[in-house]
């Protein structure tokens, strides 16, 4: 198996043509685990090769061409064993693709949603087809053309109907029921949003209706599974973690702790005090002090 390598998302959006959006090609790649970190782009891949892509708390073993969509709330990761590896990736965010009047929210399609089929298995004369739309989006990315953003999201509709139509793959492996995979996605997502690096972007969920939506699941089916399965409650996995990170960034920064209590949520600093308090039986300020 190729060694791998993480590709930040940086490398391919460098240069963003348009605002949320981007379309490359893939060439000579195959030795690059590509994890896309960033929290605000959904993903279409066309790509021939063999590689394993894992997703979520399944895994897909792949051979040949595929159709590959990412949604950037559910954790997944892309292990390439070819030594040759061509295809198309579009990046974009949801506010690009909403932006027409006829998008619905990507979290609901049967494409990106947690549970639905993100890896289709594409025919040599779909891949053509599919190859026609990526190059024309690619071009067009480069032009001056007015409406060359309407342009490309009806390219991108193109696709996931084209896609919707396709029969899902079945060629996956599955946790042996519907709780223990959204438990096993919530965590995932959890530790996504860790650690906080900078306080320009304070942590965005922080209750269990935060990642209910997110998910696209009712807040009390995502409390059952989560109770379910780990023998606690959504709102106790979420506060060990946030209390975990106020300790990482009181002992190792030296951010105020107005703060780190932005950085984590906290409208006022007061309220992230008395959260801290209550978990933890002292201050946020004795705490730093006693590392001193």
């Amino acid at each position: 198996m190729a060694t791998n390598t993480e590709r930040p998302l940086s490398d391919f959006n460098s240069d963003l043509k348009l605002k949320g959006f981007n379309v490359f090609q893939i060439e000579g790649d195959g030795q690059a685990t590509r994890i896309y970190s960033r929290k605000d782009f959904y993903k279409i891949c066309l790509t021939t090769g063999k590689s394993v892509i894992h997703y979520a708390d399944r895994s897909f073993e792949q051979e040949g061409t595929v159709l590959f969509f990412g949604n950037p709330h559910i954790p997944y990761s892309w292990e390439t064993i070819s030594t040759t590896y061509v295809g198309y990736t579009v990046l974009f965010s949801e506010d690009f693709f909403s932006a027409s009047e006829r998008s619905e929210s990507l979290q609901h399609s049967p494409l990106f949603k947690i549970g639905g089929t993100p890896v289709l298995k594409i025919t040599e004369a779909q891949r053509e087809f599919l190859n026609t739309i990526f190059r024309k989006m690619i071009e067009e990315q480069q032009t001056d053309y007015a409406y060359k953003d309407d342009l490309i999201r009806n390219y991108i509709h193109l696709i996931i109907h084209e896609a919707l139509k396709l029969e899902p793959s079945e060629n996956f492996d599955q946790h042996k029921n519907a709780a223990s995979r959204l438990t096993s996605v919530f965590l995932e997502l959890l530790e996504r949003q860790f650690p906080i690096e900078t306080m320009d972007r304070p942590l965005q969920l922080k209750t269990p209706q935060d990642y209910a939506k997110s998910l696209s699941v009712h807040v009390n089916y995502l409390n059952r599974a989560v109770k379910e399965v780990t023998g606690k409650p959504t709102s106790a996995h979420i506060s060990e973690r946030i209390i975990s990170e106020a300790k990482a960034l009181l002992q190792h920064t030296d951010w105020n702790i107005a703060d780190i209590a932005y950085a984590l949520g906290f409208e006022y600093p007061t309220y992230f005090n008395n959260y801290f308090k209550r978990l933890t039986g002292t201050t946020p300020k004795t705490l730093r002090e006693q590392e001193v």
